[in-house]
């Protein structure tokens, strides 16, 4: 003879408002778990994929683990094709080969994909539900806008980069590519397109794509290579998009420090254009092949009195030229002598030797000093880096490594 079971059963009040809880609340998302097995498929084949770079013993992680599955959840409502938008994490104790091919730094870090392809840029804003959720609703909007007529080009804002395209029509594999082109760089330059009748009296030998840069005289570019292939296209449109020369911004100081590569920066009034023209001519003319090694930058001398107050100038002073290397600044001599040749790459190469740090420290170097005199010690104390605040806070985020400047 088997035991009876007895079960107690809840109120029936009870029953009712466990039954309402069930129907009202909302289904919980999972959030795609990556692993070197599955990760290459899952991205490949989403338009667009946030992803969670985590570590379980990180308490920003733990503390950011109910905002983004919630912000899932709200995403998925809108965008129910799984392969619309996928929100997937990556727990990099367990998978730190992927945490090495993303070249992750801090926890936790979110990362954008396109169809497989990371961003540049990744996420930086406010960690609610909200904004991450806004943040997706921005990704997935039409980064190209439709010109209706022709005219509208004589009225494009000029101080952007702009890359139009002129296509026959809208479903073709010329317009595909440039609208995959666009979704990956449409933070660095604005895209229009027109198609049709429209844009026939810039089609002269088929689909035309041109680059219009910053400035009313500066003259246009025509993209001369296949429209079909997206990795030319992309390259082409990159080069254009990217400046050598970048503005430093309080809005993206954090992304440029965090790409580890020490500053020569440029500071100038907002005006004064003629300056800033000088110095990306000389950066291109001398220090092209530094690229890779250095960030050339340049910033508004009024929004970044402090740095200037650091190397004891003032907007007074400015255009003046400063290297930043997250440990020290030091400050170009003279900004006259930019011309002349060899001047600005020196004081670059100066910083990768070690020969401004050591000087800073012990004065001139004894190879500098005339024949016949003393070589002195000469103790004193650099400036610190000043950039270095914009990094990525402690207070926001795990960090992993420490990077030891000059």
């Amino acid at each position: 003879m088997r035991p009876a079971i007895f079960l107690l059963l809840p109120e029936p009040g009870c029953v009712f408002l466990l039954l309402v809880s069930w129907l009202v609340s909302p289904t919980r998302s999972e959030i795609t778990s990556l692993d070197s097995g599955n990760i290459d498929d899952i991205l490949n084949n989403a338009d667009v994929a946030l992803v969670n770079f985590y570590a379980d013993w990180c308490r920003f992680s733990q503390m950011l683990h109910p905002i983004f599955e919630e912000a899932s959840n709200v995403i998925k409502e809108e965008y129910p094709d799984k392969n619309q938008v996928v929100f997937a994490r990556v727990d990099c104790d367990q998978h730190s080969d992927i945490a090495q091919r993303y070249r992750i730094s801090k926890y936790p870090t979110l990362k954008l994909f396109r169809n497989g392809m990371m961003m540049k840029r990744e996420y930086r804003g406010q960690r609610s539900v909200t904004a991450i959720a806004d943040y997706i609703r921005q990704q997935k909007s039409n980064p190209i806008q439709e010109i209706q007529d022709l005219e509208e080009i004589s009225t494009l804002d000029r101080s952007r980069r702009n890359i139009v395209g002129y296509f026959e029509q809208k479903d073709s594999d010329n317009y595909r590519t440039f609208e995959r082109v666009a979704n990956i760089l449409h933070d660095d330059c604005v895209f229009l397109s027109a198609f049709g009748a429209i844009s026939k009296p810039e089609r002269f030998s088929g689909d035309n794509v041109i680059y219009k840069p910053p400035g009313e005289n500066a003259p246009d570019m025509v993209y001369l290579g296949s429209l079909t292939n997206f990795d030319l296209v992309y390259a082409w449109t990159q080069d254009k998009c990217v400046p050598l020369v970048r503005e430093i911004t309080f809005e993206n100081g954090e992304e440029l420090t965090e790409e580890g590569l020490p500053f020569l920066i440029l500071f100038h009034m907002k005006g004064d254009l003629e300056s800033l023209e000088k110095f990306q001519q000389e950066v291109a003319r001398q220090l092209i092949s530094e690229k890779g090694t250095i960030n050339f930058l340049h910033a508004d001398c009024d929004k970044f009195r402090h740095p200037l107050l650091h190397i004891q100038k003032t907007p007074a002073d400015c255009p003046v030229i400063a290297i930043d290397s997250f440990r020290h600044m030091y400050v170009f001599p003279d900004f006259s002598d930019l011309s002349v040749s060899g001047k600005l790459k020196q004081f670059v190469l100066d910083l990768h030797s070690g020969k401004l740090h050591r000087e800073f420290h012990h004065g001139p170097d004894p190879t500098d000093v005339a024949p016949g005199q003393p070589v002195q010690d000469l103790a004193s104390s650099p400036p610190e880096s000043s950039f270095q605040k914009l990094a990525p806070s402690e207070h926001r985020y795990t960090l992993l490594r420490e990077k030891d400047e000059l």
